[in-house]
């Protein structure tokens, strides 16, 4: 006798986690909910070959779970990759909360969040990211040791942003130097897409080199004071990915390059520090390599951030830090040496680097 499970129509159209287009061989997805404190949040570990899971926390109003689930998914997969190219002894993972991070983030969330990590047992670490500060961090650490990010009064590195966006400022000078001969950005026309903690310091780091900045972000006061502060240009057209730039940095959230917008893009580099800016990589990759666009891996160049936190679980110091983070400049040049040598998009070849030194290590442990 056989018992048949029914389920409704609308979840017969795809498996929840598994059939989703973005599951990519996740080890785990843990699901949190807490009545008391409102907390609805999914933590995804992608893969924990090289070491724990270690990704950021984003607290974003989605628009429903789905969209929250798809996010988890592929942010804790780049942060796999990430951790891979760059040399870190660790996995991939990424948290999500869904809500709205200026009213409905409360301490007794943030603890009970941390609580749910906890129980993981250090297979995933946390840190602090979109919707979150340090001082949640410092929250969440009041319950368990594994996060990084923590204030520095409490023995962190505190907020990674800097680190971040020197990174990107590197990376964005590698893929200067491969596309126009030079890394020098003086002169160069750059409109850097949202201006929240990284894309400000990386806005201070342009202007000071003496590029000619334009910024765009949803945050219409934010962009006023950003403008008066470095005195960059706020972008007025209708369509930014239109604009008459050398170098596109997307600094907001990811997907930015999607159909919609791949044909329309005319600057000559994308270089920013937006998570998966590429909607689907194997098909836009390609046609930005069509296009004759040179895309800088953001798994790569972003990383600035993990490398910043691994110091709180590797021991070296801020200087160290700061010195692997500049070393993004030669890595991104070597990965785009490795793409035309191997006829690939440099998404692609970054992705190849880093998956064979996952396979490297994994078979390492099965010979143990």
């Amino acid at each position: 006798m056989t018992t048949e499970i029914t389920t409704p129509k609308e979840l017969q159209k795809m498996d929840p986690v598994f059939g989703q287009l973005s599951f990519d061989n996740h080890e785990q997805i843990v699901f949190c909910n807490d009545k008391d404190t409102g907390l609805k949040a999914i933590i995804g570990i992608h893969n924990s070959v090289l070491g724990p899971a270690l990704g950021g926390t984003r607290m974003w109003n989605y628009a429903n779970e789905w969209e929250a689930l798809n996010d988890v998914l592929r942010l804790s997969r780049g942060m796999t990759y990430k951790a891979a190219i760059t040399g870190l002894d660790l996995g991939g993972g990424k948290a999500v909360i869904i809500g709205d991070a200026k009213t409905q983030k409360t301490p007794e969330m943030m603890r009970k969040f941390g609580d749910f990590v906890n129980s993981l047992s250090g297979r995933y670490i946390t840190a602090e990211d979109v919707g979150m500060e340090t001082a949640d961090m410092d929250t969440v650490r009041d319950v368990t040791p594994y996060v990084t990010g923590i204030s520095e009064s409490r023995g962190g590195s505190g907020n990674p942003s800097p680190v971040t966006a020197y990174g990107v400022y590197m990376g964005m000078k590698a893929a200067a130097k491969h596309q126009f001969g030079s890394d020098k950005l003086d002169g160069k026309k750059i409109l850097v897409q949202g201006i929240g903690h990284v894309g400000e310091i990386l806005v201070d780091y342009l202007t000071k080199e003496g590029a000619l900045v334009q910024i765009a972000d949803i945050n219409e006061a934010r962009m006023q004071e950003v403008s008066a502060k470095y005195g960059t240009t706020i972008y007025s057209g209708e369509d930014l990915y239109t604009a008459d730039v050398d170098i596109y940095a997307p600094c907001a959230l990811g997907a930015t390059i999607n159909d919609d917008t791949v044909y329309k893009i005319k600057a000559k580099v994308i270089a920013g520090a937006a998570n998966n800016q590429l909607a689907n990589e194997n098909i836009h990759g390609p046609i930005l390599q069509e296009r004759g666009i040179i895309y800088a891996p953001d798994f790569l160049i972003n990383a600035g951030g993990i490398i910043n936190v691994y110091a709180e679980i590797a021991h070296y110091d801020k200087a160290e830090a700061m010195r692997r983070t500049e070393n993004i400049y030669n890595t991104t040049l070597e990965i785009f040496a490795y793409a035309k040598e191997h006829k690939l998009t440099p998404q692609k070849a970054a992705m190849e680097i880093a998956e064979a030194r996952i396979a490297q290590r994994k078979k390492e442990k099965a010979n143990l």
